[in-house]
């Protein structure tokens, strides 16, 4: 197993992993190293059949304060290739994240600063407490969100993205939810127990469906619909019916009994 010194990857026996952000005395504020870890860190789990889901933390207070100011500082001094290189490898660790084979459900408390909307957007789901802080902060020091800016305009929608952004206005988790940004929040002291529900209720799903169903929707996109979604569609459906995890749940389901997945 690889040694990380930002970030801590966790397996669970249950069939899930935990990839915490892991510099609490900084706020979990993300630098070149860090960035590199988390890449890493997915390419570790994006093969392994075995993992059903993936969760996003952060240690300590907060989810993640955004970028660090000694990291901040270095790239001000920068040319424009160098930040360039810096700008593409955030790029590479957003795309990975949204496009990992894996469902992955963000956990957030504290704060959720800059490009720390930039993962939570990038995962399928997110929840979190209600009063969580989130901003994209860019602008207050004049900047912008650039390369989390297609992120999170999916997540919340343009005319939202467009306020917040320009405004750089905190918000907190309970209009987090209203957003889309938040599946769900909930009081920061149940945050944990509503966290198990979570976990519980992805393990009562048929592991490679939820691979099936994340790739369907990709694919899916906005719903605008063209003879080549319509075919796509069809064959998605008719190959998870004669496969073994269709067949076992199809099965379960007319038997009467609980899927294969369920009693692991």
């Amino acid at each position: 197993m690889t040694d990380f010194t930002t970030v801590q990857l966790d397996f669970d026996p249950r069939g899930f992993a935990t990839l915490w952000l892991d510099r609490a005395d900084r706020n979990n504020a993300f630098d070149a190293e860090m960035i590199r870890e988390l890449i890493l860190a997915l390419d570790m789990v994006k093969d392994r059949r075995e993992l059903r889901f993936l969760l996003l933390r952060g240690r300590g207070r907060h989810f993640s304060a955004g970028a660090d100011l000694v990291w901040m500082r270095e790239a001000a001094g920068l040319d424009y290739d160098a930040n360039l290189a810096d700008a593409q490898t955030l790029a590479e660790l957003m795309y990975n994240l949204y496009h990992l084979k894996l469902p992955s459900l963000a956990v957030v408390q504290g704060a959720a600063f800059g490009g720390a909307l930039g993962l939570i957007a990038c995962c399928d789901l997110a929840i979190g407490a209600s009063n969580a802080q989130f901003c994209l902060s860019e602008v207050r020091i004049g900047l912008a969100p650039a390369v989390i800016g297609p992120f999170v305009v999916q997540a919340i929608g343009e005319r939202a993205a467009r306020r917040y952004a320009l405004s750089g206005e905190r918000f907190d988790g309970a209009r987090a939810r209203e957003l889309g940004l938040l599946a769900e929040c909930y009081p920061a002291a149940g945050l944990e127990a509503a966290l198990e529900q979570w976990i519980a209720t992805l393990l009562h799903n048929g592991p490679q469906a939820m691979r099936a169903t994340k790739d369907l929707l990709r694919e899916v996109g906005s719903g605008a619909l063209n003879p080549a979604l319509r075919r796509y569609t069809e064959s998605a459906i008719a190959r998870l019916r004669v496969g073994p995890e269709g067949q076992e749940g199809l099965r379960a389901f007319l038997e009467k009994r609980q899927p294969a997945w369920q009693e692991q």
